[in-house]
């Protein structure tokens, strides 16, 4: 079941995730706040899973408080735990399956059987196995190291959850633009890029600036300079051969029109993360000048377009060829909704990054819990009854039970 949670800004947040919900609470207790904290390492550490590992810390402090108002000492306490454990993951790891790389195809099947059980419990429940081939496909498009940042995740608001869709490559949303981009062509084949840090505009004065000038030439001969600095700045991006321009400072009327002349393709104002993705992707490098613009320090891709995604336009680089890359374009009604599906699809690609690094899973549904509760029943029954640490096994035994009847109530 989802929570609608309201901070006290105002803003409302739908969500079904663990951390998410943890960290919107005001928590005051202490022991809480060991609570939260798990859960944020979990959402770091493995992506998804952040409900359950509260419900289970949380279910030992319940059976732990008896013992403890009992007088039994803490560390008979910590030291079933250990056991507990030690014990748990040697079952995880006897009865656990390999996911064999040498087969695709079952290699493939597992992964989709991963991502749609982490998307079972969210919010876009109802089209998991639509939005568990996208993941899928979107982790086996990236390179061996699996880097997470090279998955870009952009939202828009419009259509149903099905006219999501998966870019090879980066895409973005159209930045601010002046008069003269309509004129700029919207489609290229294997351009050249230049990423700049660089503002192509008139710049305003400062407010103390001062200059006194004797005559009218003086004035429209600091004028002229202006301008020639900023042509000579465009005239050296012409130059260099590229045909798309990507900079992180605003791009003015005089340049985008002066581009729109010799068909050319500029974008300014474009999110940092954007631009570093996009480097990474297309290769080349972000400069902070407009000289020595060669060959090594610009990016290029096999084709280069403007679309239009619903009510907004998107540029598409694809057939990148310096890393691989993908962009997801989520699409929905609410943003509340879309920001939940972001959330979902972020806790689904975590765990098939995980499960592609670890190659081995379990059965899900509380089905593992069942079987560690059962295994450690059995061991306690071996225990003498003199063993404290058998006693505590057995008497902490219905913690796996009962947080697996909460977490999954229809297993």
């Amino acid at each position: 079941m989802d929570k609608l949670i309201i901070d006290n800004n105002g803003k409302a947040t739908i969500s079904n995730d663990g951390a998410t919900i943890m960290k919107l609470l005001d928590v005051v207790h202490p022991a809480a706040k060991t609570l939260v904290d798990i859960a944020k390492s979990q959402d770091a550490e493995v992506g998804d899973g952040t409900t359950s590992v509260v419900l289970l810390a949380g279910e030992f402090l319940k059976q732990c408080k008896p013992f403890v108002e009992e007088s039994v000492h803490p560390q008979v306490v910590a030291k079933a735990l250990r056991k507990a454990t030690d014990l748990s993951v040697r079952k995880i790891k006897e009865i656990s399956e390999k996911v064999k790389n040498d087969n695709p195809e079952e290699q493939r099947s597992l992964l989709k059987k991963c991502a749609a059980t982490a998307l079972s419990s969210k919010m876009v429940a109802h089209q998991k196995d639509f939005f568990a081939n996208m993941v899928v496909d979107a982790v086996m498009i990236l390179d061996e190291l699996l880097p997470l940042n090279m998955i870009g995740m952009k939202k828009c608001r419009g259509g149903a959850l099905e006219d999501s869709l998966l870019v090879e490559g980066v895409a973005f949303k159209k930045t601010f633009s002046y008069a003269g981009f309509e004129m700029q062509p919207k489609k290229y084949l294997n351009p050249k890029i230049a990423l700049l840090n660089i503002e192509l505009e008139l710049k305003a004065e400062k407010e103390n600036a001062e200059i006194r000038v004797d005559n009218v030439q003086e004035y429209q001969s600091i004028v002229d300079a202006e301008w020639k600095i900023l042509y000579d700045k465009l005239d050296k991006i012409h130059a260099s051969g590229a045909k798309a321009v990507l900079s992180k400072l605003p791009i003015g009327d005089v340049a985008t029109q002066y581009f729109a002349d010799r068909d050319m393709f500029c974008a300014g104002r474009v999110p940092e993360e954007d631009l570093k993705r996009t480097m990474k992707a297309c290769g080349g490098s972000i400069q902070t000048t407009s000289t020595n613009l060669d060959a090594d320090v610009l990016g290029s891709c096999e084709l280069f377009e403007e679309r239009q995604i619903g009510g907004d336009r998107y540029n598409f680089f694809t057939g990148c060829p310096q890393a691989k890359t993908c962009t997801i374009i989520m699409r929905g009604g609410a943003e509340q909704f879309i920001e939940e599906t972001e959330r979902s699809l972020h806790d689904a690609i975590m765990i098939v990054r995980r499960a592609i690094k670890n190659d081995a899973i379990v059965a899900g549904g509380g089905a593992i819990e069942m079987e560690l509760s059962k295994h450690l029943r059995d061991y306690s029954r071996t225990r003498p009854i003199a063993d404290s640490c058998g006693i505590m096994l057995a008497l902490m035994l219905p913690t796996f039970s009962t947080t697996q009847t909460k977490t999954y109530p229809r297993c």
